[in-house]
């Protein structure tokens, strides 16, 4: 485990069940023996709104920094991802963090994650590299379309 994921796990701990948590940057910085750009690149790449979160940061006085989870309807998550987030593509590790806040929102299993993850990998992506992101965007907008539609599907089966 590496001191980025010791830092994610103990913000996840301390987040809880709540909406938002509140710390100083550098007093985090302390406690885990690191500098404070080490708080930075976990928050920058952790807690980003792909996987839910919202980080405010107030400059000054060691720096407060506010983590603040997002709470959206799936369906609504999905459809924002459909039209925002590939409509010019993607690439491939905000795509993972895409599928991450969907397994930890429960509509995917980790199985199915890392099937997706699999096949929007560069490895998978036979074409050039300047048209990879789109590609992996159009085979990502269509998985979402059929969990969005899949979803519904079942939301109306148990309504019968």
């Amino acid at each position: 485990m590496t001191v980025s994921d010791i830092i994610e796990s103990f913000l996840l701990e301390t987040l809880g069940n709540e909406l938002s948590v509140s710390f100083n940057r550098n007093e985090l910085a302390t406690y885990f023996s690191v500098a404070p750009s080490q708080i930075n690149y976990v928050l920058s790449t952790r807690f980003t709104p792909e996987r839910g979160y919202i980080i405010e940061s107030r400059r000054g006085g060691g720096g407060s920094i506010k983590i603040i989870r997002v709470s959206e309807d799936a369906d609504d998550v999905i459809i924002r991802y459909i039209e925002e987030t590939l409509a010019s593509g993607i690439e491939y590790g905000k795509a993972c963090q895409i599928i991450d806040r969907l397994t930890d929102d429960e509509i995917y299993t980790k199985s199915e994650a890392a099937l997706i993850k699999a096949a929007i990998s560069d490895k998978a992506l036979l074409a050039p590299t300047v048209a990879k992101a789109r590609l992996r965007g159009a085979i990502l907008k269509n998985i979402l379309l059929e969990t969005l539609k899949s979803q519904n599907d079942d939301n109306s089966d148990s309504e019968e």
